[in-house]
């Protein structure tokens, strides 16, 4: 028959605060042994040796598998919502064109490429993009375009340029 177990104290969070605990103490010099604080707070030697050379915990780093660094996935994101703002919202193979030219600008050799699906993760990784695709311009609906709509994006298309002195 299996033990039962009780709750431990070795849950992520109550660890994580343990953690930086212990590593106050390391720094405010109040413990001087790493050894003697992982005892004292009950936490592994060895992760409280990594973190306190420098390590961030697993839950803080970015993933590993993304191509992009986050300043790029930043830019790219700014300039699909500025492209959006414009009347223009590009469309995703657009954007995985873009991704694989900020891939391309490091330098590396072969030159890294996103992967087909990648635009769709991305959008769906970050909440601000959620709406801002264009879908293919469907014949029925050009036969149902409002006058007006058309003048309010123009009138979008004027205050860019009048924005940005184009």
């Amino acid at each position: 028959m299996p033990p039962i177990r009780v709750e431990s104290s070795h849950n992520p969070a109550n660890q994580e605060g343990r953690i930086l605990l212990a590593l106050s103490d390391i720094k405010d010099g109040r413990i001087k042994s790493i050894r003697a604080v992982a005892k004292l707070y009950d936490i592994p030697r060895s992760t409280l040796q990594t973190r306190a050379h420098g390590q961030i915990s697993r839950a803080d780093k970015r993933p590993s598998g993304h191509k992009l660094t986050q300043y790029e996935e930043d830019s790219l994101t700014e300039w699909i919502i500025s492209m959006d703002s414009r009347g223009a919202a590009p469309r995703p193979s657009t954007v995985r064109e873009m991704a694989n030219i900020l891939l391309a600008a490091r330098g590396t050799t072969p030159p890294l490429t996103v992967g087909v699906n990648w635009a769709s993760t991305f959008v769906n990784r970050r909440d601000e993009l959620q709406s801002r695709y264009s879908k293919r311009y469907d014949y029925q609906r050009a036969l149902n375009e409002d006058p007006k709509v058309i003048r309010e994006w123009f009138l979008t298309v004027q205050r860019v340029v009048d924005e940005n002195g184009i």
